[in-house]
């Protein structure tokens, strides 16, 4: 059996893909272009991707491949028609970065909302030694408690920031794209309703033909110009063309965003051109990236393979 790790670095080196030499020859690639996939693949019986572009022909190459586990949640970069077509089964990881990601949007919920830029270069830059008031209140900021907090993508992630949000005392709408409604204790409303209405919108949808530019000009004028935006859904959700014409003209107060159209984001990204900082923080993809949540996606690639050779195959996309 041979285990063919396509993209480690993407994981990280301070998390072992030791485990899985228990089920044959181990071979890392710490990155793979996309004319070396073919070559890395053509002898594995299992494969381990992540952002590798897997289509027909570098699979039709793979005579011997049974299994894909994507090391991720998405798997839009994987052909499922050939794999179908060719036997193999594909599986994903899911809800091991629900806990990190809620986490991280809270994070930058909180710099944006609190103004913490300006209060530590206020300290550090030695003003605040100089003056004589114990405080200062140069920029003004509010609680969580009593806002709403408008949630596009009530999954996994979504719900515990649901949760998050309750507990500092917030309502929570949700909007689905899907018009999928969910058993939980929070209003589904359409999403010109959830715009119009909330403080803080926060997204966490999946990537499809509903949501692929859902941000955009015409949605950030419906939110109110003291609301923060927040995307850690995915890129390509938002125009960020339009994201950066808002917070210029003042449609809203701030935003947030791990996430990105293109990643890396390119040099001339309207967003690096945003003169006033303190209205938008970015982070590089980095809210699903906790040691632990890394640690529980290796774990969960081995018990996807572990399962299959059982003859029970888990968390299957592809039969």
């Amino acid at each position: 059996m041979k285990i063919v790790v396509l993209e480690a670095a993407s994981i990280g080196s301070d998390v072992s893909w030791e485990r899985l030499k228990q089920y044959g020859e181990l071979v890392l690639y710490q990155t793979t272009r996309d004319e070396e996939i073919a070559e890395r693949i053509s002898d594995a019986d299992i494969i381990v991707p992540n952002k590798c572009l897997l289509r027909k022909e570098n699979l039709e190459q793979a005579l011997r491949l049974k299994l894909i586990c994507e090391a991720a949640t998405g798997y839009n970069n994987i052909d499922l028609e050939v794999c179908r077509e060719l036997g193999i089964t594909v599986t994903n990881v899911e809800s091991y970065s629900t806990v990190a990601v809620a986490q991280h949007t809270f994070a930058m919920l909180l710099q944006v909302l609190e103004k913490l830029d300006y209060y530590t270069t206020f300290v550090e830059s030695g003003r605040y030694s100089a003056q004589d008031s114990f405080t200062n209140m140069g920029m003004p900021f509010h609680e969580l408690c009593g806002m709403t907090m408008g949630i596009i993508g009530l999954g996994n992630i979504g719900r515990r920031v649901a949760e998050i949000a309750t507990a500092f005392g917030m309502k929570v709408v949700y909007y689905s794209a899907s018009g999928h409604r969910q058993e939980v204790p929070y209003e589904m409303v359409t999403l010109d309703t959830l715009l119009g209405e909330s403080d803080v919108v926060s997204c966490h949808a999946p990537l499809n033909d509903n949501t692929r530019g859902m941000m955009n000009r015409e949605a950030f004028r419906k939110m109110k110009n003291t609301g923060i935006f927040l995307n850690l859904g995915r890129g390509p959700i938002v125009v960020e063309e339009d994201l950066a014409e808002a917070i210029e003209r003042g449609d809203i107060q701030a935003a947030a965003l791990d996430v990105f159209s293109v990643e890396p984001m390119k040099r001339d990204s309207p967003l690096l051109a945003i003169q006033n900082r303190d209205k938008l923080f970015l982070t590089p993809h980095i809210a699903w990236a906790t040691v632990e949540a890394r640690e529980r996606l290796v774990a969960d690639v081995e018990a996807s393979i572990r399962c299959f050779l059982a003859g029970k195959p888990r968390s299957v996309v592809s039969e």
